[in-house]
């Protein structure tokens, strides 16, 4: 895991927010995200500090992999939310369409994808790509 930002640093997951106002209380555990985007943004941020565990945490059980192996040379910088459909705070599943970019040893890339989120006992998890 890479050293997460000050609480008072800018979010990695480009919300406008801190760290600390945004996905951090999310990736300690201390607040569920109340919505699909908002799982999303701090899922990204995970990739972004190295935070296998919140990835684990937050991915439905009938699609989680038993363990991650984070790429060290892939550094994820900027996340673009495109749309989301559902995902609200009454809803049951929600998708969410983003770009993420990244840069690694063979250079810049992007990975454009969308995500499907599903609510259960009010937390929401990443359950695919659709």
């Amino acid at each position: 895991m890479t050293a997460r930002p000050a609480p008072d640093a800018r979010c990695p997951c480009l919300s406008g927010s801190t760290i600390g106002d945004c996905c951090g209380p999310v990736l300690d555990g201390a607040t569920a995200a109340p919505t699909a985007e908002r799982l999303m943004r701090s899922r990204f941020t995970a990739f972004a500090v190295g935070d296998e565990g919140h990835l684990l945490r937050s991915w439905h059980p009938s699609t989680r992999p038993a363990s991650l192996d984070l790429d060290p040379g892939v550094r994820w910088y900027r996340l673009d939310v495109l749309r989301t459909e559902r995902g609200g705070p009454f809803d049951q599943e929600g998708l969410v369409e983003f770009v993420a970019h990244h840069r690694g040893p063979e250079g810049a890339g992007q990975q454009h994808g969308e995500s499907r989120f599903r609510r259960e006992r009010g937390a929401w998890l990443y359950v695919d790509e659709a």
